[in-house]
């Protein structure tokens, strides 16, 4: 199978631990945009079913490697996080920002980003969550990875979606062309990385 034909492996992280939260729903939906791509293979990753603690060890998992002492709970994350070749981080936002829970899971993790694409599917009031995601862009930035310009964000998602689907037409092909740019990035890094390690 050439590299063109060659399914990469999608994680959708849920970043939403609040209770009564939307994350999911959105998440189930770009879930299914992506089977349709056909360019993924895909998990999603829910960060409710995590043991994410607030409090870090003292040395950075940059330079602690696979010595990290991780919480045992946090075991399936990292490797989910490890084996990907590609993220979707889905958002709400909260007070201009991003849930406290994937920032967290952020942290506990270093090397499992670096040299991988990541695009932003939002949601929110007014702003669809766009204050998230430009918060979010800086921080990954640092870790290495590449974040996707062409997002997703949807504002009043309590009332822009009905049965699980977005009211918006357009939506769909938003959601192509930010899973086609996904997948560009997911074979030329997944090829770069094969060929040399990256100089972090």
């Amino acid at each position: 199978m050439s590299e063109k034909q060659k399914k990469h492996k999608l994680v959708i992280v849920v970043g939403s631990v609040r209770e009564g939260r939307f994350g999911p729903v959105v998440a189930s939906w770009v879930a299914e945009q992506a089977r349709v791509h056909g360019g993924f293979d895909i998990e999603v990753v829910d960060l409710a079913d995590v043991e994410i603690p607030l409090s870090l060890p003292t040395e950075s998992p940059k330079y602690a490697g696979d010595s990290y002492p991780r919480p045992e709970g946090m075991a399936p994350l990292t490797s989910s996080l490890e084996g990907a070749e590609a993220f979707v981080l889905v958002t709400p936002e909260y007070n201009h920002s991003y849930p406290a829970a994937l920032k967290a899971a952020i942290d506990w993790h270093f090397t499992q980003w670096t040299a991988k694409p990541v695009a932003f599917v939002s949601y929110g009031g007014a702003a669809g969550g766009r204050h998230a995601v430009l918060h979010l862009e800086n921080v990954l930035t640092e870790l290495h990875a590449v974040t996707i310009r062409d997002g997703l964000a949807f504002p009043n998602y309590f009332t822009a979606w009905q049965d699980g689907q977005p009211q918006d037409p357009a939506a769909p092909g938003y959601a192509k062309t930010l899973l086609d740019q996904l997948a560009w990035w997911a074979a030329a890094l997944s090829t770069a990385r094969e060929a040399s390690p990256y100089p972090a």
